[in-house]
C-alpha cells in the first residue's frame, strides 16, 4: 500500500545509497498535510465570510476571557505575530466594527483592544462551522490515533520551536 511519498523515498534510496531518506516519509507527508488543510481552511473560511488573520485577532481575544480585552503588545505575542503585523489587523478590525481600541496606563500609551458584539457575533457564527468542518478532515483517523498523533506532533513542534524559533517560545 505504497502513496506517492513511498515512492520518492524509494527513488531516492535507490539513487543515492548511503544518503538518509527516512526524514522523506514525515516530512514530506507533514508538508503536504499542511498544504492540503491550509488550503481548505482558507476555502472555508472565505465562505464563512472572514479570513484567516481576522478569525485569529477576534479568537485570541475571545480565548482571553472576558471583557474580552488585551493590551496590543500582548495580543501580538499570543497571535504570534510581530507588533506591526498586529496593528494593521486591528486597524482592518476597529474599521469593520468588530474590535475597539482605548489607551490606558497612567501616560496613554498602552493600547488595549477590546472584541465588540459585532465581533463575538462573527466568531460565534463561524468558529463552530469551521472546527466541526475541521473535525471531519479527520474521519480518518480514530479517537485513540488522534491522540497519538496529536502528542507526537506536540513532541516534534516543541523540539523544532527550542532549536530554531526561540523568540516565538520565548517572548
Amino acid at each position: 500500500m505504497d502513496d506517492e511519498v513511498d515512492r520518492i523515498q524509494q527513488a531516492w534510496a535507490r539513487e543515492r545509497p548511503g544518503t538518509p531518506v527516512e526524514s522523506i516519509g514525515v516530512i514530506t507527508r507533514v508538508w503536504r498535510v499542511g498544504k492540503i488543510l491550509n488550503d481548505e481552511r482558507r476555502r472555508t473560511l472565505a465562505r464563512l465570510g472572514i479570513d484567516a488573520a481576522t478569525l485569529d485577532l477576534l479568537s485570541t481575544l475571545r480565548r482571553a476571557g472576558r471583557p474580552y480585552r488585551l493590551p496590543a503588545g500582548e495580543l501580538a505575542r499570543l497571535s504570534l505575530v510581530s507588533a506591526g503585523a498586529i496593528s494593521q489587523r486591528v486597524a482592518r478590525a476597529e474599521h469593520d466594527g468588530l474590535v475597539c481600541r482605548d489607551k490606558a496606563g497612567p501616560d496613554g500609551r498602552t493600547v488595549l483592544v477590546t472584541l465588540t458584539d459585532a465581533g463575538n457575533r462573527l466568531l460565534d457564527r463561524t468558529v463552530d462551522e469551521l472546527l466541526q468542518h475541521e473535525q471531519t478532515l479527520l474521519d480518518a483517523l480514530g479517537g485513540a490515533q488522534r491522540d497519538q498523533l496529536a502528542d507526537l506532533l506536540r513532541v516534534l513542534l516543541a523540539d523544532l520551536v527550542t532549536r530554531f524559533d526561540p523568540p516565538a517560545r520565548s517572548s
